[in-house]
């Protein structure tokens, strides 16, 4: 007779059903254990990683490191992602995914020859290789696996409603995956040269799911690039469930989506501006999905993962530097259209890197750099991030800002790049009928940037704003002019009306030994700007007022006055 499992004995995750009280994978409650953890802990707990190679002259293998997460769908539950796996346990990148990527990635006699070929009659002729699939080389995929999507569309554009909190998923943090090849004929070198040449071609856009977001890439130039830079940044990090922190690259196309919504908010109705951002991005819109124009790759060159703050205000922070590439995901029929998109892509980042940032808190200026009584008065919490151009390359292209009277400028030219991409896409751009009914459309009649020139890194003026009154009282009768306990700057349960950015400022100079070329030259100045979305409250009239006296420099340079 068989034993009733006592409570040491239950039952693991895997093998439940997801019913209240038994299994609920996507439950996240603050302090307790989640069931997705346990899931992922019970799993790794009983499997062991096979590192055998393959030694058969008929059979290859590859090693390829997955330069973020892989996301594999193996069908299992309805509400969480659930990884494929295969034999041990372990999990698995299908032979039939393989094959898939890799006849995509072939010319048509390639094709025929290694993936096969349909013959009279309904009947098909194999093609040469076999696809083996890929298993982790090492027992490091075990680590992180539990994984968080946090949807923010909605709630950081266009209003204050949340799109249903953070969603569970299982996926690999960074493997090292070992494909494997056979061929039902013996191939010299050359040809499998070839063979690996195509897979390395097919792999280059990512595998398994969410690929345009980062998910499944490995370094590869055989892309058709949009745009790269070289980028360096700090803030704080994104907390996976064990409260552990995570840099994760897909805040970059998060972040260059919500600005292509807002810019086409201001150009079009709400209806167009979000099929235009899911022509370029993918999405869901009812039953039917949109494979997007552009997918992301980013390189990480050095990346330190910290904790700032003690106790409970301890919070998780990055420091990091690496190459964001920007790629085609489907082709383009016509030339023009692909230089559009490059041009608006380009253009998508600048408006990024000029007016905010990327990640957590991006609407703020990394106090630790800009706010030295920010150490002296207390303040326990990490508040804001700051990202910059890096290398000579990329300062080269995008130093397109050196002073405030540039700032209109640049921003009119982001906005007519998306009006070029929007005529060719077929829709006539409506300024008129832009869409109203979101908080943060970029339309001259909804939005106004401030901005001053910062002689330095403790020449903030805005961000003490932040933190005490922008005019204090000057006898008892009057009260204190203040923004920093309203709902302008916003509070965890809000998003605010105002972002703030030390944007830093570098020239372009002749160089001494070739007048015909330019060099970077850094500067210590900043542009301290501020953007702000006004409603009819009394405290956003006032502070409008008060800047319209441009005090400390501070000076419009764009939106309506």
């Amino acid at each position: 007779m068989r034993a009733i499992p006592n409570a040491h004995q239950q039952v693991p995750m895997m093998f439940r059903a997801q019913a209240t009280g038994r299994c609920q994978l996507q439950r996240i409650i603050k302090g307790e254990e989640s069931d997705s953890v346990r899931w992922a802990n019970e799993w790794t707990s009983r499997v062991k990683t096979s590192t055998t190679s393959a030694t058969s002259q008929l059979v290859q293998a590859r090693d390829f490191q997955i330069s973020w997460r892989l996301l594999t769908n193996s069908g299992l539950d309805d509400s969480v992602i659930l990884p494929v796996i295969g034999a041990q346990g372990l999990p698995y990148f299908p032979g039939s995914s393989m094959k898939g990527l890799f006849r995509r990635a072939c010319n048509a006699t390639q094709a025929e020859r290694y993936c096969g070929k349909p013959l009279p009659n309904n009947d098909w002729q194999p093609g040469i290789l076999r696809f083996h699939g890929a298993y982790p080389i090492d027992d490091n995929w075990t680590h992180h696996l539990v994984d968080i999507v946090h949807p923010q569309q909605s709630w950081q554009v266009k209003s204050n409603n949340k799109e249903g909190g953070a969603f569970v998923q299982i996926s690999l943090y960074k493997p090292t995956l070992r494909f494997k090849l056979s061929s039902t004929e013996t191939l010299n070198d050359e040809e499998w040269g070839t063979v690996w040449e195509i897979w390395q071609t097919a792999i280059a856009k990512g595998i398994g799911s969410r690929v345009s977001a980062g998910y499944g890439q490995t370094p590869n130039k055989s892309i058709t690039v949009l745009h790269k830079a070289t980028l360096k940044g700090q803030g704080q990090a994104p907390k996976l469930i064990d409260q552990s922190g995570e840099f994760r690259p897909n805040m970059f196309r998060a972040s260059l989506r919500g600005h292509a919504v807002r810019i086409f908010g201001g150009l079009t109705t709400e209806q167009q501006a979000e099929q235009l951002v899911q022509d370029l991005f993918g999405g869901i819109q009812g039953r039917e999905g949109t494979v997007g124009l552009i997918g992301m790759q980013f390189q990480d060159f050095s990346l330190e993962i910290d904790s700032y703050g003690k106790g409970s205000y301890a919070q998780p922070c990055y420091e990091v530097e690496g190459s964001l590439t920007w790629y085609l995901v489907r082709p383009l029929n016509d030339p023009d259209h692909e230089k559009a998109l490059k041009k608006l892509v380009a253009n998508l980042m600048q408006f990024a890197m000029l007016l905010g940032g990327f990640g957590k808190s991006w609407r703020r200026a990394d106090h630790r750099l800009f706010f030295d009584e920010y150490y002296d008065q207390g303040y326990k919490a990490l508040i804001g991030c700051h990202w910059q151009w890096l290398g000579d390359n990329t300062l080269r292209r995008n130093t397109k800002v050196p002073n405030t009277q540039r700032v209109g400028h640049v921003i009119d030219q982001i906005c007519s790049a998306a009006e070029e991409w929007m005529t060719l896409r077929g829709v006539t751009p409506q300024p008129q009928n832009w869409a109203h009914s979101w908080r943060e459309s970029w339309h001259p009649q909804n939005v106004k940037v401030f901005g001053r020139m910062a002689d330095g890194q403790n020449d903030s003026i805005a961000i003490r704003w932040f933190h005490g009154p922008y005019q204090p009282a000057i006898d008892k009768l009057q009260s204190e002019a203040a923004i920093y306990k309203t709902h302008l700057v916003g509070r965890v349960s809000q998003v605010g009306r105002i972002w703030h950015r030390m944007y830093p400022v570098t020239l372009l100079k002749k160089d001494p030994n070739d007048p015909k070329k330019r060099i970077v030259k850094p500067t210590p100045r900043y542009l301290e700007l501020l953007i702000i979305f006004p409603d009819s409250s009394q405290e956003c009239c006032d502070f409008l007022e008060f800047l319209n006296t441009n005090p400390e420099g501070f000076e419009q340079l764009w939106g309506d006055k």
